[in-house]
């Protein structure tokens, strides 16, 4: 995703892992938003916490396409013979 077309309004979402557990993972929405205390600065909304707008997200612009990655990174290989 290039993050330099996103505007405040828009809506990405992220897939976040656990920090606690790292084999954990889901599929957050997050809000494209200017940050209140620094004006001109675009941020992610994201666990009520203002993040900082760069690549280091796995960010999509789609539901279904993070969920796409999600289950190619974290779903459970199908194991029946």
């Amino acid at each position: 995703m290039d993050i330099t077309h996103l505007q405040p309004g828009d809506s990405v979402y992220v897939i976040c892992r656990n920090p606690h557990t790292q084999t954990v993972a889901e599929i957050q929405e997050a809000a494209v938003v200017d940050h209140p205390d620094h004006p001109g600065r675009t941020v992610l909304f994201l666990f009520e916490d203002y993040m900082p707008l760069t690549d280091d997200y796995a960010m999509f612009e789609t539901y279904q396409e993070a969920e796409e990655m999600y289950n190619t990174y974290f779903h459970e290989p199908n194991l029946e013979m």
